[in-house]
């Protein structure tokens, strides 16, 4: 028989949503129950944000070795590609301490391995253990890699982010596909680690991104030898022994690899559930929530991306973690904003966009003003090497900031103060005033806001009324 379980808060999946979900509510003495069917950490921690960048880390101390020549540095390169892959799993077991059941259980959190399924609007069943009768359930169970509707694409070994990580020997040729954030990440990182490397893409890379700050981006990946084929469509693909071909639409001669990596997209993780028995509406973009991330079962709750629209960026998880808190637990008014969820493309140069870029201001009717400046005009990016780059922001008529793009050099750090001051409608005059250390790379966003009013400082009225204030001494 089922032991049947009645707490306060019951979260399926236990990804960044779902865990902050969890010890939040724990952490104010609530009965919590998360149910999660493989590990704790998700996507997150195993196939997504930990490993990739453990895995850019090391590409960008090839790179690094492959420059020193311009400091006076002689160092030769040797990658050990088993080495790094121990890197990367390292990186991912020290933090799978902190995403255990075991911490999660001694925050309160009454952890539960296995599948969950709703049996009614008020019940989920865990195989024939388990009954959880919640005053509210959360759905946090993320998304997986969608496998593109292409001829072949299956019929033999493929790649995407839940096996790209535990690849015993180094790619000679990899072929992406899609020219995203995630697939140009990992295509920089094994171009640096020594594999070839060939993009394809039916549409613009970095499509949603500012286009003249991804242009600095893809320049510099087209640089450093990777071929970025976008606006071609994928007619069909082969597979043959240790190979894989793929034919582009219109064109006969195949393009030859050693590997294939599909990164073209995700689909909602709602297999199992039974949402129908829930009464919770979905469909293939995932489960439908309200600005209070409400579903059609105002006693069910969904966050993160398995909601239908929203961003598949750990942090949206979390930002949405904290909104139902605040809407279940202390009956706070809450509403979605995406326009406040920060994102970072984490190539060399970095590409950080907070708030609008100036084609979304402009869409909504914004009357906008820019701001900009070179990093090559910062003293801290020349001593590094590193010129590169530029911040652009974008204001309304009266210089409040609605949105941000930084590419160059540390940018996904830097764009911190610029998604703090969207959030709480600052003016770039608060960043003309504030005074920074010297010499450092957040002197470019000052400098952005100093010469967005030289304009005014050349005005004929303010010459004269400096004129006349210079007679008195």
């Amino acid at each position: 028989m089922a032991d049947v379980l009645k707490p306060d808060i019951c979260v399926i999946g236990g990804g960044a949503a779902g865990l902050a979900i969890a010890a939040g509510t724990a952490a104010l003495g609530l009965p919590t129950v998360l149910i999660e069917r493989h590990r704790l950490g998700g996507t997150r921690l195993y196939t997504g944000d930990v490993p990739s960048k453990a895995l850019l880390a090391a590409a960008k101390r090839a790179a690094a070795a492959g420059t020193a020549g311009a400091f006076g540095i002689s160092a030769s390169i040797a990658v050990d590609f088993a080495k790094v892959r121990e890197h990367v799993q390292a990186t991912v077991a020290s933090i799978a301490r902190i995403d255990s059941a075991e911490r999660y259980a001694g925050l309160g959190v009454q952890v539960i391995k296995g599948y969950a399924k709703f049996k009614d609007r008020r019940t989920v069943a865990v195989g024939d253990q388990y009954e959880i009768c919640a005053r509210r359930f959360v759905i946090a169970t993320g998304s997986a890699p969608a496998l593109p509707d292409i001829p072949g694409i299956d019929s033999g070994p493929y790649l995407t982010n839940e096996n790209i990580f535990n690849l015993g020997e180094l790619p000679r040729h990899l072929i992406v596909l899609g020219a995203g954030r995630v697939g140009l990440e990992l295509a920089q990182a094994f171009r640096r680690l020594g594999s070839a490397v060939t993009v394809l893409d039916a549409a613009e890379p970095l499509a949603g991104e500012d286009p003249e700050c991804a242009a600095v981006v893809l320049d510099r990946l087209e640089r450093e030898g990777i071929v970025l084929r976008t606006g071609v469509t994928v007619a069909r693909v082969a597979h043959g022994s240790g190979r894989v071909s793929v034919v582009l639409m219109g064109e006969e001669a195949a393009i030859d690899g050693t590997h294939l990596l599909i990164a073209s997209g995700r689909k909602p993780t709602t297999d199992g559930l039974d949402l129908e028995a829930a009464g919770v509406r979905y469909d293939a973009a995932g489960i439908v929530a309200n600005k209070k991330l409400k579903t059609s079962n105002g006693h069910i709750y969904a966050i993160g991306d398995v909601v239908a629209g929203a961003p598949p960026l750990t942090q949206v998880a979390t930002y949405h973690a904290g909104l139902v808190i605040r809407n279940a637990l202390f009956r706070q008014r809450i509403r979605v904003n995406n326009d406040l969820v920060p994102r970072v493309t984490f190539t060399d140069p970095e590409l950080a966009q907070a708030g609008l870029t100036e084609a979304q201001a402009r869409e909504r009717g914004i009357k906008v003003r820019i701001a900009r400046w070179p990093y090559h005009d910062n003293d801290r990016a020349r001593a590094e090497r590193a010129p590169r780059g530029h911040i652009k922001v974008v204001t309304d008529k009266k210089g409040n900031v609605v949105g941000a793009t930084i590419v160059g050099a540390e940018a996904g750090e830097l764009i911190a103060p610029w998604a703090l001051a969207i959030g709480q409608g600052l003016n770039i005059r608060a960043f003309a005033d504030v005074l920074l250390p010297y010499p450092t790379l957040s002197e470019i966003g000052k400098s952005a806001a100093v010469d967005f009013f030289m304009p005014s400082l050349t005005r004929p009225l303010l010459r004269r009324i400096l004129s006349r204030l210079r007679l008195f001494g």
